[in-house]
């Protein structure tokens, strides 16, 4: 083995060396307490022998053991998220980069989709940079995916967890059942009786949790959801329009739509206006999210405001005070939703 310097040395040819995971040597590298004093010193020893340079932290070998951080300044946070495009990611991009900056701490976005073989390229990047911790604001975790990022022996939170987390892995999200129920009442309430929904695809928990909710209240109203009205989208533009499209086509097509988020109501806005049909005075629509864009729209959106900037804020604070010494809230914490109640929605004009 070279002693010289070499700067393609990663993290995972020190772990394979030294004989354990690249978690304990991210460990190491972070000033974690958690490690054995025997492995500790064989991993400095390895990294200072190796010249391993640590990514984009200093332009010099590491010959000596690397300090302890203080406690919250500097470091890096990885939020991983499957769509970057997404109005919603933006969102959670901003809640958690505002609250990590004053704490002098980096925000580093990573995309992780799902895709054949992306997963453990994902993971050894993740291991690499080193983070001191890991927000995950993904559309879904497959339990092997969690048992995966548990092996990198990092602090991790979910945000607005829509697939079905067992509960290893701390949780932040919002109350979609009861968003979808306000959604559906306030239509009621304004004499609406034919309500289309656009839900978002029905493997995640929370498109079922909304649906359920909508026809919660239609029940409590002794109103049934029309199961001909239900279309299941996914959560993106197209789908609003094409689905509308469908809806618009029946015999009886609905008064009022909701959507199953902010994305797809700007689709339905656009399959509504090329029917020549205005909202909403033709049909009224409600969305799910209350992301920016929703206050822009033409008419501005009614919309379920979940408080997807606070969610990132709060895991955020939370991996910041696991770093501080502070235990981690286990299971789900959840915040409430809103109606933001807009030009979008009008009652029921027969005729």
């Amino acid at each position: 083995m070279s002693d010289s310097l070499d700067s393609r040395v990663t993290v995972a040819d020190i772990a394979a060396e030294a004989g354990v995971s690249r978690a304990t040597v991210s460990k190491v590298l972070n000033g974690r307490s958690d490690v054995a004093p025997a492995t500790r010193s064989q991993i400095e020893t390895l990294l200072a022998r190796r010249g391993y340079v640590p990514t984009k932290r200093t332009k010099r070998p590491l010959h000596l053991p690397l300090p302890r951080p203080a406690a919250r300044r500097g470091g890096l946070l990885e939020l991983v998220v499957s769509d970057v495009n997404s109005p919603w990611a933006a969102e959670v991009i901003r809640g958690a980069e505002q609250e990590a900056r004053p704490a002098r701490v980096g925000v580093v976005v990573s995309v992780f989709d799902g895709a054949p073989g992306h997963g453990q390229q994902w993971l050894e990047d993740i291991a690499d940079r080193a983070p001191g911790g890991i927000i995950l604001a993904l559309s879904e975790l497959t339990p092997a995916d969690l048992t995966r990022i548990a092996k990198l022996g990092l602090p991790a939170v979910l945000v607005d967890p829509v697939g079905d987390a067992d509960g290893t892995i701390p949780s932040i999200g919002a109350g979609n059942w009861g968003g979808g129920m306000a959604a559906a009442k306030h239509l009621v309430e304004l004499g609406h009786r034919r309500i289309g929904m656009i839900t978002g695809p029905m493997r995640l928990l929370c498109s079922q949790a909304r649906l359920a909710g909508c026809r919660a209240a239609l029940e409590r109203a002794g109103l049934t959801l029309d199961d001909d009205l239900v279309q299941h989208g996914d959560f993106h533009y197209h789908s609003g329009f094409s689905l509308t499209q469908a809806l618009l086509d029946r015999p009886g097509p609905p008064t009022a739509i909701f959507a199953g988020n902010d994305e797809q109501a700007l689709g339905v806005y656009a399959a509504i206006q090329e029917r020549g049909l205005r909202v909403p005075a033709d049909v009224s629509v409600v969305g799910f999210d209350d992301v920016p864009m929703a206050q822009w729209m033409a008419p501005p959106l009614t919309t379920v405001r979940q408080p997807i900037a606070k969610m990132a804020a709060l895991a955020v604070r939370s991996l910041l005070g696991h770093q501080d010494g502070a235990e981690m809230t286990e299971g789900r914490v959840e915040l409430s939703t809103k109606l933001v109640v807009r030009a979008s929605t009008a009652p029921y004009s027969p005729g």
